[in-house]
């Protein structure tokens, strides 16, 4: 039985990438990547030599056969994206399902994910959450939007530079005026930023921002969420 390696890579910080990740990457008798040439970037800082084969949404149909006759072949492969956690709104999905259902193993290896990462730094409920990935362009949108706006539960999307204050805008025509919102950008670089607050105000500093640019994490409170006070007292049984 041969694996399949899920390995995750940097969002922004190489300091992240661990060194299980760099084991199995050394390990492996092939890399599928992404982009053969920005995974080329990280593979030679960290001295990896593997060989890579490209692997994206354009051919992931097509070169999932060929991830297979490795496994087949008695071969061990990893799959890894540009950045971030591959089958994350990255190729990841079909060649897991491949592999397990021709008899192989699959393994993730874990590390940085751009969802979870602004989840965590939100500070808005991450109990029960959605994950929306990018929103279609045109086709479709407003009814995503629509439905997004009506959950209960905490929402988070991806979005480009081109299109993020008017993702803002069209939430803000839909939410309430007290509707949370967290707008996560260049995580894990030197220009983080997180843009917190009710949505019409975080949607007005997007249009004011001087420097917009890099890659956003959306994540919208559940319609339903309130932020109150924090009380020391609410911990205390029988309150």
């Amino acid at each position: 039985m041969s694996t399949l390696y899920l390995v995750a890579t940097p969002i922004g910080n190489l300091s992240d990438f661990s060194p299980r990740s760099i084991d199995v990457l050394n390990s492996v008798h092939a890399i599928a990547c992404e982009d053969t040439r920005t995974s080329g970037q990280l593979l030679r800082h960290f001295n990896i030599g593997t060989p890579t084969l490209s692997f994206h949404q354009h051919n992931e149909h097509r070169k999932t056969a060929s991830v297979i006759e490795y496994l087949d072949s008695g071969k061990d492969i990893a799959l890894i994206s540009d950045a971030g956690t591959p089958g994350i709104s990255d190729p990841g999905f079909l060649p897991a399902r491949e592999a397990h259902r021709n008899g192989h193993r699959v393994c993730a290896v874990p590390g940085p994910s751009a969802l979870i990462t602004a989840l965590s730094a939100s500070g808005l409920p991450s109990d029960r959450f959605l994950f929306e990935g990018f929103l279609p362009a045109k086709k479709g949108r407003s009814g995503r939007i629509d439905a997004i706006v009506d959950q209960e539960c905490t929402v988070v999307l991806f979005e480009s530079v081109h299109r993020v204050i008017k993702l803002a805008e069209e939430l803000s025509e839909r939410c309430t005026p007290d509707r949370m919102i967290a707008v996560c950008r260049e995580l894990s670089k030197h220009f983080e930023e997180i843009i917190r607050g009710p949505v019409p105000v975080v949607s007005n500093k997007l249009r004011e921002h001087a420097n917009l640019k890099g890659e956003f994490v959306i994540i919208l409170a559940g319609k339903n969420y309130r932020e109150d006070p924090v009380s020391p007292d609410a911990d205390k049984p029988g309150l």
